[in-house]
């Protein structure tokens, strides 16, 4: 299988002794230049999705036709591979399981399933979650949609945040039984609520975002953290720059006095130039 590759890299990844900062990826430039920076993994976020696609913020409006189609851009002009935030799953367990054959199928070397209440309920403003036993469901229907046994299947819950660090091991527990193959946390935040997870359960563990004193890449290792994430920097920084950069062109500033470009040698590489010339000149017969 063609992926299958880039899925035994990210269970290499959550098997070794390491942790890991992935890459933030969101398109075709984005993960090629991850890959080339030498990052062991790309992560493909929810809300980074609906700013690249939509330009809308992280509220649920993206379709999974989207997001999987993003993927499948991203899997056709890189070889790393990207773990996906696949939110809710679009809907209910049923919706959970097409989610899974639809970001397989698009090159996913793993994706994440949450226990978030999404879209938000009507006159509720506080993120809510759904009940530990549709949780489980999910989980159940995530695993049942697998094709290639080698994509990695991640339950997530953002109970630590949103009801208790007891009810978020709860969830942990559960999902662990139900057969997943690692447990992916938001809102933890301190070195005690991770080493009580750590303690609890059994899986590779997965940390969405944490506080200053969960960053030493050594102590997370010890606690069965594989993999840390570290925001979204990339598609703000990319923002900013093509803010300031149109800023500019509004302003009057001649194009040949912009600051901040990639260079010729930086764009030619981003476009795998070298390798479009060399197919040039054997299928189409142009000189190199």
């Amino acid at each position: 299988m063609a992926f299958r590759s880039r899925r035994e890299k990210l269970r290499s990844i959550l098997s070794g002794a390491p942790c890991v900062h992935p890459g933030s990826v969101y398109d075709a430039i984005s993960i090629r230049i991850a890959e080339d920076l030498g990052f062991p993994l790309g992560m493909f976020g929810g809300s980074v999705a609906s700013l690249a696609v939509l330009g809308d913020p992280d509220i649920t409006l993206i379709t999974l036709t989207e997001l999987a189609e993003q993927m499948r851009r991203m899997s056709r002009a890189a070889a790393l591979p990207v773990l996906v935030d696949a939110d809710h799953g679009y809907g209910n367990a049923l919706n959970v399981r097409r989610t899974v054959q639809e970001l397989e199928t698009a090159g996913a070397a793993g994706l994440t399933i949450e226990d978030t209440l999404l879209p938000a309920a009507f006159g509720e403003a506080k993120t809510q979650l759904i009940s530990l036993e549709e949780g489980v469901g999910k989980m159940k229907a995530a695993l049942d949609g697998r094709g290639d046994p080698s994509l990695v299947i991640m339950g997530r819950t953002g109970a630590a945040s949103i009801t208790s660090i007891e009810d978020a091991i709860r969830r942990a527990k559960a999902y662990e039984v139900a057969g997943v193959d690692a447990l992916f946390f938001t809102g933890i935040k301190s070195r005690a609520e991770l080493e009580a997870i750590a303690a609890a359960t059994h899986l590779p563990i997965v940390l969405g975002g944490a506080p200053d004193e969960l960053n030493a890449i050594d102590y997370l290792a010890s606690q069965r953290v594989r993999i840390a994430l570290q925001g979204h920097a990339p598609i703000a920084a990319a923002t900013q720059a093509v803010y300031e950069t149109q800023k500019a062109l509004r302003e009057g500033t001649p194009p040949k006095n912009l600051k901040g470009l990639a260079s010729p040698d930086l764009t030619n590489l981003v476009m795998r130039e070298a390798g479009v010339k060399a197919r040039s000149a054997d299928v189409l017969g142009l000189k190199k």
